[in-house]
């Protein structure tokens, strides 16, 4: 049934933990977060850092237990202000760890960096670095503006994502979505495959492919989920081997056809169907929530594969479905309320939501 006045928050969750990284040196503008049985990975994209907590923290703030891009907590500049090498990042986004395993969407270095044992230390240099011919690197598509794309390039990917065998990459800027049969084991490995584009070469601006590809998410019955930030809209196909082989997505959410892309459907609130630079999107059991960025909000639709354009069923960080205003009309935030969202994951009974303009995490227990 649809929920038309929440009380904040809604069914979907409650509130665990409300959490702003280190006492001394706190997040400015997290993009990124992932969560994998306790282990806390969150991209500080602000401060060019990633933190790392080995198990959930249990304040509001405390230390990482490591920091990535930098040596020390308290340093945030660009490479660590240094030119850029193997442990160094440059606005990273999108990250994804087993436990084992560490990748990271580096994207203003225009190259996603992999460590293949889980670092231990402040400043662990990467193993594998994809996108550029070496760690010295960090050119859009290798060699600089203007250049063209292939299967061993990258411009501005923002979102990293694995199936537990396969890589996937939201390659953004080139507007499509690489992926690997299996984590590289060596750099500037050439991708196994491309969705979105007919080739590797080709990166045009076409309404019926994904146009700005922010986050791929993969479920696990095979399901694909590209969040298309600049359409407005989050496509889905039932298994991702199809959009592989260029079939059209079976199910769009945000808008009515591929053709269709205004903000909140053109519409000056938003409501129950509408979606407004979108970042992110998580499956769930057998529904999909999303980041609504620009409407300060997650949505959870909790069924898939109907009909385009589909309602949701529950929100997080508004009052109702019209509400779309940072912080409920730029009150002070709480732990009820959102700022511009960018990335969301859901792993073990918890929510994890980088609420980027609010500078914090949430962690959340699901209800759903």
């Amino acid at each position: 049934m649809l929920t038309e006045a929440l009380s904040i928050p809604s069914t979907i969750s409650e509130v665990e933990l409300i959490f702003r990284g280190d006492p001394e040196s706190p997040f400015l503008a997290p993009r990124g977060v992932w969560l994998h049985n306790g282990i806390l990975v969150v991209a500080d994209t602000g401060q060019n850092r990633v933190f790392i907590w080995k198990q959930l923290p249990r304040s509001e703030v405390q230390s990482p237990d490591i920091v990535l891009g930098q040596e020390s907590v308290q340093e945030t500049g660009r490479n660590a202000g240094q030119a850029v090498g193997p442990d160094s990042l440059q606005y990273p986004s999108g990250v994804w760890t087993d436990g084992e395993k560490l990748i990271v969407a580096d994207a203003w270095n225009h190259r996603v960096l992999i460590w293949h044992t889980f670092p231990s230390q402040n400043g662990t240099p990467a193993d594998v670095v994809l996108g550029q011919k070496d760690f010295l690197g960090n050119e859009p598509n290798a060699e600089g503006v203007g250049a063209g794309c292939n299967e061993r390039t990258l411009y501005w990917p923002y979102g990293v994502h694995c199936d537990g065998e396969r890589l996937f990459i939201a390659d953004t800027g080139n507007r499509r979505v690489m992926y690997y049969n299996s984590i590289p084991t060596s750099s500037f490995s050439a991708a196994d495959g491309v969705i979105g584009k007919e080739d590797f070469v080709t990166r045009d601006y076409e309404p019926q492919q994904p146009i700005w590809p922010y986050s791929i998410r993969i479920s696990e019955r095979g399901a694909l989920a590209i969040t298309d930030t600049q359409f407005f809209r989050v496509l889905l196909w039932k298994d991702w081997r199809s959009a592989e082989a260029g079939a059209s997505p079976d199910q769009i959410v945000g808008q009515p056809d591929l053709v269709a892309n205004g903000q909140n459907q053109y519409g000056l609130s938003p409501g129950p169907n509408s979606l407004n630079w979108c970042y992110d999107s998580f499956f769930h059991k057998d529904g999909i929530l999303v980041a609504d960025t620009a409407n300060s909000r997650i949505k959870w639709h909790d069924s898939l594969f109907s009909a385009n354009n589909p309602a949701a069923s529950d929100l997080l960080g508004q009052p109702n479905f019209t509400t779309g205003s940072e912080n409920v009309a730029n009150l002070e935030c709480t732990s009820k309320t959102l700022y511009w969202p960018f990335s969301i994951c859901s792993n073990a009974g918890r929510l994890a939501i980088a609420d980027t303009g609010n500078h914090r995490v949430i962690i959340n227990k699901i209800t759903i």
